[in-house]
């Protein structure tokens, strides 16, 4: 049998909402639409336009699509969005904290021995501030953008991006994340999948499955410890 070093999984982290708490986001749209919840819709657009941008072969980096979604938002509801406002959301967006569990989560998984890493939408720099600002840039070996294939996740050349520059194959690979559609793209991809239910992320009852589920990181850092531990 393997050894517990050579069987533990490669790590790598998605970053908005996984590790950084979104919910900081909601008084920028409180203050524009006069409802914080907003926010969410915004986020999901997002998401949803990012990844048709990509099946349409169409690349857009992160940032752009989300001052053009948040434009679009307001324009169905007949507010103006200045470039203060756009400035805003940039600046919010790359400040937002960690998740209260997350640092020291992070510093018992590379105590276990795991190596950690990230795969983001974002641009590296934005992502570079995110982790610096939040003060755990210094948790993560390796940091990668789907900026480096020009492809937003769930597509497979952002997997594929970070399984060529590290050398491995898919199966030495684990995803966390808090969106079914990235664990999704993970597992369909090959890779292993945790999810945590950060609040409004549940698990989806078709498609592929993550091997782990739990309520916050450090839920998810225990269950991947205990599950090695054994495996040794």
């Amino acid at each position: 049998m393997a050894s517990n070093a050579t069987a533990l999984p490669l790590i790598v982290f998605d970053v908005n909402e996984t590790l950084l708490d979104l919910a900081t986001m909601e008084p920028i749209f409180q203050r524009i639409f006069g409802d914080k919840s907003a926010m969410r819709l915004w986020f999901a657009d997002l998401i949803l336009y990012s990844a048709a941008l990509t099946v349409a072969g169409q690349y857009v980096p992160f940032t752009d699509i989300g001052a053009a979604v948040m434009k679009m938002l307001a324009d169905t509801r007949g507010i103006r969005i200045g470039d203060a406002d756009k400035k805003e959301l940039t600046d919010r967006f790359s400040t937002m904290p960690p998740h209260p569990e997350v640092p020291a989560a992070l510093r018992k998984l590379r105590g276990a021995g795991f190596r950690l890493f990230t795969l983001t939408d974002n641009l590296l720099e934005v992502q570079t501030r995110q982790l610096t600002h939040g003060g755990i840039v210094d948790q993560f070996e390796r940091r990668f953008s789907a900026d480096g294939v020009k492809h937003h996740k769930p597509s497979r050349a952002a997997y594929a991006h970070v399984e060529r520059e590290l050398d491995v194959k898919p199966p030495q690979l684990l995803l966390i994340a808090c969106h079914t559609w990235d664990t999704l793209g993970a597992v369909a991809a090959g890779w292993d999948a945790a999810l945590i239910k950060r609040p409004g992320n549940d698990l989806l009852a078709v498609g592929p499955q993550p091997s782990i589920v739990g309520n916050d990181l450090g839920d998810v850092a225990d269950q991947l410890i205990a599950r090695h531990r054994q495996a040794a």
